[in-house]
């Protein structure tokens, strides 16, 4: 067995999955508060949803206004650069509790650099700020993404909802199913929204700074919470 056939087993085993649940749960209501602060304070771009993020880039590219090419374009290349950073780190650590941790830790120090930068500066909406953030929060997202798609665990990841949605509609009673992981897929799209809601409430009233540092708290503290549990422990066990 692969190493990461059997990592992606051990993360179901011995009942591991339900704490585990529970720390991807709380890392995606952060991306709904993180793109909630980047579409709505950096100019129209996502940091989290590079789906969205594409789509962005494409209506940027036909001259749609209110749209940047160039902030789009640094989105992208530093959540890839991200992504390409924890590939190589996760090739070099054998310990997968080790490798999330990391990643929580990380991503969650970038989002408190961001956040010390939208208090600091005069604005987040254009000028050096604006790319600032943008490159901290896309990176962050980008080594995020790289390790939990290793997880693999299925309809949670963090960040995109589409085919979390697809499931949950193609395997309904409505389509002739048996709603298989409903519970887990609606926990999903919940999180995303009530991230978002959460983000955008605080955004419009109190600035780019506080919700992200709410979202660095929530990340370096579910990394703290599930270091602490078993279910940690048997991502490095062999089955």
């Amino acid at each position: 067995m692969t190493t990461d056939r059997r990592y992606r087993k051990s993360v179901t085993a011995g009942g591991a999955e339900r704490p585990l649940l529970w720390a991807l749960g709380l890392l995606t209501v952060v991306s709904g508060i993180v793109d909630a602060v980047s579409y709505l304070g950096l100019g129209h771009v996502f940091t989290a949803n590079m789906t969205g993020n594409v789509v962005l880039l494409g209506f940027a590219a036909a001259g749609a206004p209110g749209f940047s090419v160039a902030a789009s374009l640094v989105s992208l290349g530093a959540f890839l650069i991200g992504a390409i950073c924890a590939g190589r780190l996760a090739r070099g650590l054998k310990s997968r509790r080790t490798l999330l941790l990391s990643a929580l830790a990380i991503e969650g120090g970038l989002i408190a650099g961001a956040s010390g930068v939208a208090w600091t500066a005069a604005s987040v909406s254009s000028g050096w700020a604006r790319y600032v953030v943008i490159v901290l929060l896309g990176f962050g997202m980008g080594v995020r993404n790289s390790i939990i798609r290793r997880l693999a665990v299925p309809d949670v990841t963090t960040t995109v909802l589409t085919m979390t949605l697809t499931g949950l509609a193609a395997d309904s009673a409505l389509a002739g199913g048996d709603n298989a992981r409903f519970g887990r897929r609606a926990g999903a799209v919940a999180a995303m929204l009530c991230g978002a809601f959460g983000g955008a409430f605080v955004y419009l009233r109190h600035g780019a700074g506080l919700p992200l540092a709410v979202a660095s708290l929530v990340v370096l503290g579910t990394g703290a919470a599930f270091a602490t549990t078993r279910a940690s422990r048997q991502l490095d066990e062999k089955t």
